[in-house]
Order: structure tokens, then sequence, then C-alpha cells
């Protein structure tokens, strides 16, 4: 399915400068989400995309006063279609792309030869290896890693001082490498698991879910927290107040380290959700943030250099002069050493925002947003260090 948004501005003669045009392919590739207990979790249909189309809405609001040009395409790659061809096909229209796909799928477009000098954006894997060990010079991410979460989640504990932790997990590959990001950032900051357990009911938990949980959790006995690693958003919604102890539930549901939310309210964001909610009629997701940060990262780098160049923009975007207002209360900015957007990362329940990470105390020689994530002393990512 292939569709298009694009937007010009016709501009006087005594505003026009040296004219930048700059077009940017939004490819997504659609998988598979295996079934789940509950079906309120729907999911848009323009998910992602209409982040990128609320950023291109941005970046013309600067460009009517600059010359400037941008258009967005999006294209929808179907499961069973031909991923590296429409990757190809994108590459030809543009050097610029936000990727939407999984890990694997995204390391591939990254090594296609006609990628070699394009600028791509993650804008939805969360993997830990695409900003360590399989990272690509030309793969910048603007969606943030699961340790950044995780980090974020373990240092609200360490405040809080909750040190008894249990774990329960579930079987989908995300829900494994998001409890793999808990137990790395428990290691962090000093904390550690006391005991964890796999989810692996079938039941409708949906009726038993007050007979079912009290049962799987009470040989946990007494802790301060419980974590649950829910990824695919299957059965954590059934764990709060259902334990046999009363206490509180993070990871997954309960208190959640997102990369945004539709409470996050301060720092000018309420803006920025009316402007998303006007135009698209629904809340702002995390992905679609990711894709918003994308295009808005590339057009701050187009109107700072006047340069539509790949390199030069890449240059610029991976330098200490860029910064990204992103309504989360401090500027961002990209780390040199693997291209993961530096920010804040709210800590949410379903009704507000409970904290901001990273928190007061947390301290770093560079900045303190780098306490959250792969910190350049352990990233394994040489990519960016080769150039």
């Amino acid at each position: 399915m292939f569709f298009r948004v694009f937007a010009t501005l016709v501009l006087l003669p005594m505003v026009a400068a040296a004219e930048v045009a700059v077009s940017v392919v939004y490819l997504q590739q659609q998988v598979e989400r295996p079934p789940v207990l509950s079906n309120l979790d729907q999911i848009p249909e323009d998910l992602g995309a209409a982040g990128a189309e609320l950023a291109l809405t941005d970046n013309l609001t600067t460009a009517k006063f600059l010359g400037h040009k941008y258009e967005l395409t999006v294209m929808t790659v179907p499961q069973d279609g031909d991923w590296l061809a429409a990757a190809r096909q994108a590459l030809s229209q543009t050097d610029f792309l936000i990727l939407d796909a999984p890990a694997r799928a995204q390391l591939a477009v990254a090594d296609l030869p006609e990628a070699a000098e394009a600028i791509l954006f993650n804008a939805s894997a969360p993997d830990r290896d695409l900003r360590d060990t399989t990272c690509r010079a030309n793969l910048l991410h603007t969606m943030p890693s699961d340790a950044m979460r995780t980090d974020a989640l373990a240092q609200f504990l360490v405040k809080r001082r909750w040190d008894d932790l249990v774990l329960i997990t579930g079987e989908h590959v995300s829900d494994v490498a998001f409890a793999d990001a808990l137990r790395q950032s428990l290691t962090k900051f000093g904390l550690e698991l006391r005991a964890e357990k796999t989810w692996r009911f079938d039941a409708d938990l949906r009726r038993n879910a007050a007979q079912e949980v009290p049962i799987f959790t009470q040989d946990f006995g007494d802790y301060d927290v419980l974590l649950v690693a829910d990824e695919l958003k299957d059965f954590a919604r059934y764990i709060p107040f259902n334990t046999w102890e009363p206490r509180p539930v993070a990871g997954s549901e309960g208190l959640r380290p997102v990369t945004w939310s539709p409470v996050v309210e301060q720092w000018g964001a309420v803006q920025l959700q009316s402007r998303f909610a006007d135009q698209t009629g629904r809340p702002m997701r995390s992905i679609d943030y990711a894709a918003w940060a994308a295009f808005r990262s590339l057009g701050e780098a187009v109107t700072r250099t006047q340069s539509g160049d790949p390199a030069v923009l890449r240059e610029y975007v991976l330098s200490d002069r860029f910064e990204l207002a992103g309504f989360k209360g401090r500027a961002m900015n990209f780390r040199a050493w693997n291209g993961q957007l530096r920010q804040p990362i709210p800590l949410v329940t379903e009704r507000a925002v409970v904290a901001l990470a990273p928190l007061e105390g947390f301290l770093h020689q560079r900045t303190e947003l780098d306490t959250l994530g792969i910190d350049e002393p352990e990233s394994q990512c040489t990519a960016f260090k080769e150039e």
C-alpha cells in the first residue's frame, strides 16, 4: 500500500534564498501481531506515520520564511511484501528515510549499497544491539532503547528505596528483551531481583484474574515492587490489584517508563498533544513521537545549516551544536558514538506523570541524560568511530 502526503509553499521572491528541498520517506513494514487476551489496544492505521505528518507541518512553518521545501511520502510494505525492494525504491527517491520496522529489517536497509550515504532514522525498534554491537553509522535512533526506559525505572526504584523486587516475564521475544534490560538496569544501579517467574498461562484472565493471579504471586512472599515484562500488552493489565500481597506494579504495567504518553502535559507538551489530536483524532503514542522527532531533527538541521546535503546534515546532527526542543523539559541531541537521541523518559500511570528521568541526584560528567541507556565507556559500537 502506498500513499503520499505532500506539501510545499509558494514563497515570495523577496523571501526566497537558496532553495533547499528535502524529501523524506516513512517506510513501514507490517508485522504479524500475536493474539492477546484483550482487544482494547487497537493499533491505529496511521501509527507512526501520523507523527511524521505532524513534523512535516511543523517543518513547513519555518520553511516558509527560509525558502525551504519538504515532502513526505509514506510507504507501507505488507507482511508478504518485498521489504528490500521497497527500500531501494525509497532510496532512489531520497537519502532520508524514517524506518518503522523490526531491527533485522532496519539493518538490512542500512546495509544496502544505496543507503551508504543516506540518513536513516529508527523510529520503532528498541533493541539494545542496534545501538551497540550491530550499530550502523547511517542509522540514527529517535526511539529510546529498552535500556533507556529500564534505567529510568531503576533510578526511580533507587530514589524510593524500593529494593526488594520480583519479576514476572511473558514469553514473547519483546517481553524477554525488556526483562533482560530490566536485569541489566537493576545491576547498573545496585539493585537485584529476589525472585522471578515466567507467565505461561493461556487462561482467559478477563474472567479468571481474581483466581489465577493471587495464586501465581503467592509464593513471592512480601516484596516492595512487582516488576512485569509484558511488552506485547497481553496479561499485565490483569496483574494490579490481583496480587497476593497488595504491592505496586511497574514495568510494562502500573508505573511505566515510556517514550511518550497522553499524560505528558508540562514543558509545552499540551500544545504538541493538541495539534496531534486535531490532526488525527487520537492521542499521540510513542512511535508517533519518535517519528515526529526524526523528521523534526532533520528539519532543525536543515534550518541551521541551510543545506539539504546528507553529509552536512549528518555532521551537524551528531555535533554538540545540535539541539531539538522535544517538549520533555530539556533540549535533546544525539550521542555521537552510537546515534541515539538523548531524551528524558517519563514515568507514567494511565492518568499522570509520576516522575521524569534522569532523576535528581543521578549525575554524569557530560550530561545526566547519559545515565539512561548505553554510555560511551561501555559502548561496543565502533561504526561511528571508524569514520
